[in-house]
C-alpha cells in the first residue's frame, strides 16, 4: 500500500510541474503545441467524429472567440500576452 502513496505522490509532483511549464508558454508556443496534438491525432479524431463531432465544433468556436479577443488585447496593449505563475 506504501508503493501505491508514493506512486501517487510522485504523479501529484508530475502534474504540478507540467502545469507550471505550461502556464510558462507564450500563446504562440501554446497554438503550435495545440497543432502538433491535431496533427498527431487527426485519424483518431476522424475516426469519433460522429460521436464527438458536434462537441469539437463548438470548442473550437470557442477558441476561436478567445483568440480574437487576445488579438484584439495584443493590438490593444502592443505586446503579446503570457501567462506567467510561480504557482
Amino acid at each position: 500500500m506504501r508503493e501505491l502513496r508514493t506512486l501517487r505522490e510522485g504523479w501529484d509532483t508530475l502534474e504540478a510541474d507540467e502545469t507550471r511549464l505550461l502556464r510558462r508558454l507564450t500563446v504562440h508556443e501554446s497554438i503550435r503545441q495545440w497543432l502538433i496534438l491535431q496533427r498527431t491525432f487527426e485519424p483518431q479524431l476522424q475516426e469519433t467524429a460522429t460521436l464527438f463531432g458536434s462537441e469539437r465544433q463548438t470548442a473550437l468556436a470557442q477558441l476561436q472567440v478567445r483568440l480574437r479577443r487576445l488579438a484584439e488585447w495584443e493590438k490593444k496593449h502592443g505586446e503579446s500576452a503570457a501567462i506567467h505563475s510561480d504557482t
